[in-house]
């Protein structure tokens, strides 16, 4: 018989598809409540009873258009990949790893692919088809120290391996698979952070010093922000300064957002904090979202950075309120957070449309 276009269309998609992959897809799990702190509306996006997290702040947990959300969770027995369809709560297992490290779980940039560290190997799956490749292994006698991030410009990541005291902080071209040494040291390095417009990266050296390194290793410079502790850090999006969380010497003091400027040389307050032990920036660092360290007020609170006033959201009564690790969505319209105040870690989510302006994504 003759082959007609329709025929000939259907066959062209068939082979398109034909090596797709296809993953179990979970039914929403969401259920909304109102806070006891605000009455503020809360979603709970997923189920308590396994444990979920968001993927890794070092990029965003959802593409420009915001579609879905990235996270990992152990509902099928083992810890894997998921994104969420946050229009309808339903979520596609995206990975079938053995041993999946989920503090390396990120979306690429432009949202098209997402990498994580599954063993001692660095898996990356287009989300496109569900196609997963190996680009890495850690070597033979190193070990991962569960700290990933990727490029702004999605061509490399950055990582930290350990073998026995000493430690290494790599470079990985995520075409080609090929890794070097940036700085090798016999003290911990973790947090690894790209600089945006800038071929650098920040790390950390032990808990207190933060340095500045070439991508190539030649200029590594320690800089000197404010005494005390350093908590997380965030670029700015045009990479001219980065935010920190400040923690104190003198324990009666309040933590503190910080700002520093590396080619400045400059630290100045952006705002005090009601004990912040973890925080994001918005899109255009005009407001914050912070998860409170104080026992008898356990809260996910909003900082204005024109104003330096705070607030309440709701309650996140997480166990370990660093490990709230709060984030805004890439048009500053929602926050989601991470909490284990119903059982094991889930993950929850708030509009705040009505408080703080959209921002391009």
């Amino acid at each position: 018989m003759p082959l007609t276009r329709r025929a000939f269309a259907g066959g062209l998609a068939l082979l398109r598809g034909a090596g797709a992959a296809t993953r179990p897809r979970t039914p929403a799990e969401v259920t909304v409540y109102p806070d006891p702190a605000t009455e503020l509306p809360v979603t709970r996006l997923t189920n308590p009873a396994h444990a979920s997290f968001l993927a890794s702040r070092s990029t965003h947990a959802s593409p420009p258009n915001g579609a879905f959300l990235l996270y990992s969770s152990d509902r099928t027995g083992t810890a894997q990949a998921f994104r969420m369809d946050l229009k309808t709560g339903e979520s596609e297992q995206l990975s079938d790893a053995a041993a999946l490290v989920s503090e390396t779980l990120c979306l690429t940039p432009k949202g098209q692919d997402v990498c994580f560290f599954d063993g001692a190997w660095l898996c990356r799956v287009g989300l496109s088809n569900l196609r997963s490749r190996r680009l890495y292994e850690i070597p033979p006698g190193w070990a991962l120290e569960r700290h990933f991030a990727v490029s702004p410009d999605g061509r490399r990541a950055a990582f930290v391996e350990r073998r026995g005291t000493t430690f290494r902080l790599r470079l990985l071209a995520l075409g080609g698979g090929h890794a070097t040494t940036v700085v090798e040291a016999p003290v911990p390095l973790g947090g690894p952070l790209f600089r945006p417009r800038s071929d650098s990266i920040l790390y950390r050296q032990g808990e207190r010093a933060l340095w500045l390194v070439s991508l190539n290793g030649r200029r590594n410079v320690q800089l000197k922000p404010a005494p005390g502790g350093v908590g997380e850090f965030h670029w700015s999006r045009d990479g001219r300064a980065f935010l920190y969380l400040s923690f104190p010497e003198e324990r009666r003091s309040l933590n503190s957002i910080r700002e520093y400027v590396p080619e400045e040389n400059a630290d100045r307050l952006v705002a005090p904090t009601s004990q912040f032990a973890a925080f994001s920036p918005n899109g255009n660092g005009s407001v914050f979202v912070g998860a409170s360290s104080n026992k008898a007020s356990p809260h996910l609170l909003l900082v204005m950075r024109s104003t330096r006033r705070e607030l309440t959201l709701c309650e996140h009564r997480a166990s370990d309120p660093s490990a709230v690790a709060p984030i805004f969505s890439r048009d500053s319209q929602q926050v989601f957070f991470q909490s284990d105040m119903h059982g094991r870690p889930a993950i929850y989510g708030m509009r705040v449309d009505r408080l703080v302006e959209k921002t391009e994504t």
